[in-house]
């Protein structure tokens, strides 16, 4: 069943088809075909005027990053590959496509070894659709993967704790050992303050995160809902969050982050101390999911266990 995030961008997604459609309509029987291209360009391609404010707020925000800063094709290549993956991610994949493919949890457990499985975290306004293109992959190669959706959508970050640790019980149960964990975006500072908990660090094999704001971002300073002012640049919630955490937690996490993220920003607040850290060049945030490097990563940590003597592996 859609979630509430999921409802919402279904009305939003036809609201502005239909409002569209509508204005055409008007304009050509009032026979104003010029206006009415016009009004449609706005109203379905006014998002890729947003996406480029974004485009120059990372480039002024850049300051003394050792990043090195992007030029100006690569913030164009970006912007371009961000106007093309947001529409499929946020107006067909979330809203109409997010259970295309269910959780996939088959009995893994035999005398030839067990394959780990894989949790797919998202990150802020958005769900389990985004992970699409991933989940089919997993399920065709077999290997068994659940995909949360955090709610409330709106809310704190804390609040996603519960669904992650179901998660990976699940996976657990189903094959008996640690899951590689990919988060996405505010999907990575959920999975630290569920890490964060006593003894949660453990039970996951590695984590990679894409696009986590991991010390927070210079946008979240217009931010206005809990989860988002969560993600402000040394907010309290994050200070607290380091403080209760491992001091070599790094040591389990790949970190991909761009000097082209048009959300997270400046680069390296994407990555994490100890962490093996990656800079993917030009891209930008949501087109980060769909990069083939994260993918390769995630291959590289779910390979196929097998029988070992002692205690399972993690």
């Amino acid at each position: 069943m859609p979630n509430a995030l999921a409802r919402l961008q279904q009305a939003t997604t036809m609201g502005a088809l239909l409002l569209a459609a509508g204005w055409a309509w008007w304009c050509v029987q009032a026979g104003h075909p010029g206006r009415a291209l016009a009004g449609v360009v706005v109203l379905l391609g006014g998002y890729a005027l947003v996406l480029a404010v974004e485009f120059t707020l990372l480039h002024l925000a850049h300051g003394d990053d050792p990043t090195p800063r992007a030029t100006g094709a690569k913030l164009l290549h970006a912007w371009w590959g961000e106007v093309r993956s947001a529409p499929m991610v946020f107006c067909w994949r979330q809203p109409f496509r997010s259970w295309l493919h269910p959780d996939h949890l088959p009995v893994a457990l035999g005398a030839l070894g067990s394959q780990r499985g894989v949790l797919l975290i998202h990150g802020f306004v958005c769900n389990r659709g985004l992970w699409n293109p991933w989940l089919h992959k997993l399920q065709r190669d077999g290997v068994p993967f659940v995909a949360v959706n955090l709610e409330p959508v709106f809310g704190g970050i804390d609040h996603y704790v519960q669904p992650i640790e179901a998660a990976v019980q699940r996976l657990e149960q189903a094959t008996g050992l640690a899951p590689v964990v990919v988060a996405h975006s505010m999907g990575g500072l959920a999975l630290r303050r569920w890490c964060a908990e006593p003894g949660h660090t453990a039970r996951i094999h590695h984590a990679i995160t894409i696009g986590s704001p991991h010390h927070g971002t210079w946008l979240a300073r217009f931010a206005t809902t809990p989860n988002s002012r969560q993600m402000r640049q040394r907010s309290r919630w994050l200070q607290a969050l380091q403080q209760r955490e491992a001091a070599d937690l790094g040591a389990r996490f790949t970190c991909f982050y761009s000097h082209c993220d048009n959300i997270v920003f400046p680069p390296r607040t994407a990555t994490l101390p100890g962490a093996d850290n990656r800079h993917l060049a030009g891209v930008a945030h949501v087109h980060m999911a769909d990069r083939p490097e994260p993918w390769a990563e995630l291959l590289r940590w779910v390979s196929p266990v097998l029988p070992q003597p002692g205690p399972p592996a993690r």
